[in-house]
């Protein structure tokens, strides 16, 4: 284990941009940690373990590397798991507490995910990815773009993000239609929207988004028979989390034109593996899980992050001195 005086060992995990350093001030820790960051993304565990070893502190973005308690138990030295965001479903907190390391979280704030889900909605429905790569190689107009004036936003999840997807939805001219299984008349009703059945709808709906947290109840909620009900000309977008839609299914349905496309940010396996039909199908529109990655948020994130370290290393000291006493 690491002495109390001397610097500790932090890791930085996934840090697929490089920037972690730049978006907060680390000389808090100077003296008393020294920092890795890793730019790549180890998806097996014992590469995991061999990588994490000699580290007291690790630094994980919310679910790129999970922590469960099969990887936790195989590192002795670790005493700080500091994730980013209110919660982590990645990591294993009983595994950590029995193992006696700390779990520390940020701020976050769901405005980038929001403004994505709308750039996802207009660019699947105007073609803008099809009609950029037809002008850069010579090309000029070649498809036809869906309006959504007047048109049916379906949406799973009438939460935080859900009811600010809506807000936008409404101001756009849409008619808003939600469920979820908690969903009531009345809290559909002072958002401005109108509670419709799950089959309803799938049914109805010409944009159905997704803004659920994933859990027993809502992994693979939409799946073959949801998306055999969407009409031909609809879409699916998804910028909350893969496991919700059966992923075979959605291919299928895509590879047979039963709808008319999707927009995707989150997917079963992250990152995506390269031969995946996500990478090649021409109505699919797939972003690499950008949904919270702005600036402002990343900010949030490390200096949190720093925040929590530094704070954690004061008690750890304060503790060690009284123990001194």
């Amino acid at each position: 284990m690491s002495s109390i005086n001397g610097p500790l060992k932090i890791a930085i995990l996934d840090d697929y941009q490089n920037i972690a350093r730049e978006m907060a001030d680390w000389s808090a820790l100077e003296g008393r940690a020294t920092v890795r960051v890793f730019n790549d993304h180890l998806a097996d565990p014992d590469r995991v373990v061999e990588r994490l070893l000699p580290f007291d502190v690790v630094c994980v973005i919310r679910e790129r590397t999970p922590l469960p308690r099969a990887i936790i138990e195989r590192l002795p030295r670790l005493k700080l798991i500091a994730s980013t965001a209110f919660r982590n479903a990645s990591i294993d907190v009983a595994a950590a507490a029995e193992h006696g390391v700390a779990v520390a979280h940020t701020g976050y704030d769901s405005s980038p995910t929001i403004e994505l889900t709308w750039a996802l909605i207009l660019a699947s429905a105007r073609n803008i990815a099809g009609e950029n790569g037809s002008l850069r190689s010579g090309g000029w107009q070649r498809t036809i773009g869906d309006g959504l004036r007047g048109k049916i936003l379906g949406i799973l999840g009438l939460g935080n993000i859900g009811s600010e997807v809506a807000r936008i939805g409404l101001a756009l001219g849409m008619e808003v239609i939600a469920w979820s299984q908690n969903l009531t008349p009345e809290k559909a009703e002072a958002q401005g929207v109108r509670l419709a059945s799950k089959d309803a709808l799938f049914r109805e709906a010409d944009i159905v988004t997704i803004h659920l947290v994933l859990s027993h109840r809502t992994r693979g909620l939409v799946g073959a028979a949801e998306l055999a009900a969407m009409k031909p000309s609809a879409r699916l977008v998804n910028t909350s989390r893969g496991p919700i839609v059966d992923e075979a299914a959605l291919v299928e349905a895509l590879r047979e034109r039963r709808i008319a496309g999707a927009a995707i940010d989150v997917f079963d396996v992250e990152p995506l593996p390269l031969d995946h039909p996500y990478r090649s199908l021409d109505n699919v529109l797939a972003t690499p899980h950008i949904g919270y990655v702005s600036r402002e948020l990343y900010r949030t994130f490390y200096r949190d992050t720093v925040k929590n370290i530094a704070t954690w290393l004061d008690q750890r000291a304060a503790t060690a001195s009284r123990s001194e006493d």
